[in-house]
């Protein structure tokens, strides 16, 4: 974003030439995670980490809308610096925010936990923290009845808390949202303190450049500290500089004791009188001669700042044209989510289908040459136990989809070895077809939900081409590779089987004459190298718009493969490949650029980033 909309900008205002990327939305992140939270929350964007926790921008797929979800870390995460939370802290933060029912309070849904994080569940703010619109601003300042609004809505949502008990002790811009409506909402209690019968505890954590001298110093803290965050943040709202902003908390100590410099009538001499005298106070090092209620702060601050209602009327109109210039770029809604996003059952119920048609499409010839080698007989009951052996097989399946390929193998494996024929086919060929099942399902097949269609499309279509298109769509590239060439090894010996009416010795003959073809291995050579290159430009750039172009491509170098296939077989003469092959790739083609726009983009292999506080 080189320059801000039009639409965005303020009467008498203007907005810096620049942009910077963190104060871009997280809706509109250009690399989501896909990842679902708690069986319920899709995760949709990442920014900055912050606090005891980081706050993820999630899809809630029971409710269909958004929330922000507090992920704080219970145990100590390979690779997460910050500091683990206990149970205990992190349910304390869920109750003191859950008892904090305002209108100028970020509300909490809910709270969970598992083995390594707590959950807190909180209303996502659909705007802008005041650090993104004071970095919009120019000189990131408000005017004065803009700051009056604004202390007069935090001050609301502090007494509340006060009244309650609650200290928030970590008041500062990234943690006011400003909604597009105009509504200021005040969020993260993460380092919120419950009085006690003795009075207020000691803080246990903070942000340097806000903090008072007696929560930097670990002292007992009251009212007054979040009187003293309050205060620096309406000075740096009106001067667009924090002036005890520093590297360390000893230096913010030192700054403090001197006091802001300059003054702020200096500024601007609009602020002299009232405003700055209560701002002064209000910053004063010693507790004891600072305002000393969050309720006569904000009276005498925003009294001498100006009208807090012009204010309000300036913020919302700043705010509202925001959203239209967000609408003008084309702002989110949910519609723009894929449909898997938004039902997260439509990609189950995919798996599940695909893996239990393709071994019920692949288990009724097996049934039969199975049953009838271990003594039972095709007609009569023998019927019915085939339906129900195929039955059996496709239920397994669609429980655990990788069970359907094992299924299928093994069904093979047993058809041809109880061929009743006997000789050392009947024992090499099953066996060489589980060893190699095995080598390709334990290291691949189980760890893709979609591997069982993947690798039996092939044989269940009867062409080498099935296997290709849902592969570069389940699997990373070197998985990809494998899975096709499973699936083309398996469909190759499936149709030699059947064909061969599952005789060990016929079958291992056909499956010899084609290892001797060298349009075999021309052809397997086309399959694996199709997959592969489709799984790479697919995960290359984790956008539907690569997923598609991905399975087009795949689809059109099996194509050309199959033309040099022919090549061979016709001695040098070009041919084009048969139509049946054509027809089949391109549906399938279709089928799963379908597919990947309603999945989505691929969902991206690191692990989620952390985001900043409803950012």
């Amino acid at each position: 974003m080189d320059n801000y909309p039009q639409s965005q900008l303020r009467p008498g205002r203007s907005y810096p030439a620049g942009g910077a990327t963190d104060v871009t939305p997280s809706h509109l992140s250009p690399r989501p995670n896909y990842a679902l939270l708690l069986n319920r929350y899709r995760i949709m964007g990442s920014n900055e980490s912050g606090g005891f926790g980081t706050v993820l921008t999630c899809w809630d797929t029971r409710l269909q809308r958004r929330v922000a979800i507090k992920r704080m870390p219970l145990v100590a995460q390979a690779g997460y610096a910050r500091e683990t939370s206990t149970i205990e802290e992190a349910l304390a933060e869920a109750r003191t925010s859950s008892m904090l029912a305002h209108p100028n309070i970020v509300t909490v849904f809910d709270f969970e936990i598992d083995p390594a994080y707590a959950y807190l569940v909180m209303e996502y703010v659909d705007g802008l923290t005041l650090a993104e619109l004071l970095s919009r601003v120019e000189g990131g300042t408000l005017t004065g009845d803009e700051c009056a609004y604004l202390v007069e809505s935090v001050a609301k949502a502090l007494q509340f808390a006060h009244d309650n008990g609650v200290l928030h002790l970590d008041i500062k811009p990234s943690n006011i949202m400003i909604d597009h409506s105009g509504v200021v909402k005040l969020c993260d209690f993460g380092m919120a303190t419950l009085a006690s019968a003795a009075g207020y505890g000691g803080a246990r954590g903070g942000t340097v450049g806000y903090m008072p001298p007696e929560q930097i110093d670990g002292d007992l803290v009251d009212e007054r500290c979040d009187v003293f965050s309050l205060a620096v943040v309406v000075w740096q709202s009106l001067t667009g500089s924090n002036p005890f902003a520093s590297n360390s908390a000893e230096e913010s100590r030192r700054k403090i004791d001197r006091g802001p410099k300059p003054a702020l009538s200096k500024t601007n001499p609009e602020y002299e009188g009232m405003a700055e005298e209560a701002l002064m106070q209000a910053l004063d090092p010693n507790p004891s001669s600072r305002i000393p209620s969050i309720e006569a702060f904000s009276s005498e601050v925003s009294f001498g700042l100006g009208d807090s209602a012009q204010g309000a009327d300036s913020i919302r109109l700043l705010m509202g044209r925001d959203e239209a210039s967000q609408a003008s770029e084309g702002d989110w809604n949910p519609s723009d989510l894929p449909l898997s996003y938004r039902y997260p059952w439509l990609g189950g119920l995919f798996e599940r289908g695909g893996a239990a048609l393709a071994t019920a499409v692949l288990s009724v010839p097996l049934a039969p040459h199975i049953l009838s080698g271990a003594g039972g007989t095709w007609t009569g009951d023998g019927a019915v136990s085939c339906a129900i052996l195929c039955a059996i097989a496709t239920a397994v399946a669609a429980l655990w989809q990788p069970a359907g390929a094992a299924l299928v193998a093994v069904g093979l494996a047993l058809a041809i070895g109880l061929g009743g024929e006997g000789g050392a086919a009947s024992v090499m060929l099953p066996a060489a077809i589980v060893a190699l099942f095995l080598c390709w399902w334990i290291k691949f097949g189980t760890r893709e939900k979609l591997s069982t269609p993947a690798v039996l499309l092939s044989a269940a279509l009867s062409t080498p081409c099935g296997g290709i298109a849902p592969s570069a769509y389940a699997f990373a590239p070197l998985g990809a590779a494998a899975t096709a060439m499973g699936g083309w090894f398996f469909a190759t010996i499936y149709v030699s089987a059947r064909s061969a009416g599952f005789s060990a010795p016929a079958t291992a003959t056909a499956l010899l004459s084609l290892a001797g073809s060298a349009e075999t291995w021309a052809a397997l050579l086309g399959c694996t190298f199709s997959a592969a290159i489709g799984s790479a430009i697919t995960r290359f750039r984790p956008t539907t718009g690569m997923g598609v172009f991905g399975q087009i491509s795949a689809t059109l170098i099996f194509l050309f493969s199959q033309a040099v296939v022919h090549r061979v077989k016709n001695g040098g003469i070009w041919e084009a490949p048969s139509w049946d092959s054509v027809g089949v790739a391109v549906v399938l083609c279709v089928l799963l650029c379908i597919t990947t726009a309603i999945r989505g983009p691929q969902p991206a292999e690191e692990e989620v980033e952390d985001i900043h506080e409803l950012a």
